[in-house]
């Protein structure tokens, strides 16, 4: 009967058992990994196939997915790891949302290993880089003072100034209308 001699580490031991005035040792080291659900194994051998890099996709929820899947986690744990509910994750995933925060982008990003920037869209992209930084520097190249600007766009002052103060997100079809076209984000 083995029993054991010796713990080395949290997973390796070091194992003994003695017959007929014959001690004997082995080493045991208790590997672990972890299981995916078959049905998730075939939708991410899919999307392996589908792809060999995020790079080649265009969709921030499906390389959300292609991450998830090449790290082997499930949507539960990764909404755990970033602290958010499940449900929440799984409209990033499904592109049921149309921004990400920047706090989750980050987490996500440092989970994925991955650049931040390849998380994003031009309309994140705009709200992670600044959006108040970057409208305030177009209105200044345009050489316009607050009102005036915000009488061009038609919109209310206060709405600008929330925009340039980051104190109101611009939403996306505002920065379809108004900036897409018109600020360049470096």
């Amino acid at each position: 009967c083995w029993r054991m001699f010796a713990q080395l580490s949290e997973s390796s031991y070091i194992m003994c058992r003695t017959e007929e005035r014959v001690t004997e040792y082995a080493p045991l080291y208790i590997h672990t990994f972890q299981l995916i659900a078959p049905r998730k194994i075939l939708e991410a051998q899919i999307f392996n196939q589908q792809y060999h890099s995020y790079e080649q996709i265009r969709s921030v929820p499906e390389r959300l997915r292609w991450c998830r899947h090449h790290m082997g986690f499930m949507q539960k744990e990764v909404a755990e790891r970033i602290g958010v509910k499940r449900t929440h994750y799984i409209e990033f995933e499904t592109g049921n949302v149309d921004y990400y925060p920047k706090e989750i982008v980050d987490k996500l990003a440092g989970l994925y290993q991955i650049p931040v920037e390849d998380l994003l869209d031009e309309y994140n992209q705009f709200l992670y880089t600044g959006q108040g930084k970057l409208i305030r520097g177009y209105r200044e190249r345009m050489r316009l003072q607050k009102k005036p600007f915000a009488r061009q766009l038609g919109i209310d002052p206060r709405t600008l100034r929330g925009w340039e103060n980051e104190t109101i997100r611009v939403k996306r079809g505002s920065w379809e209308r108004y900036f897409k076209e018109s600020i360049e984000i470096s």
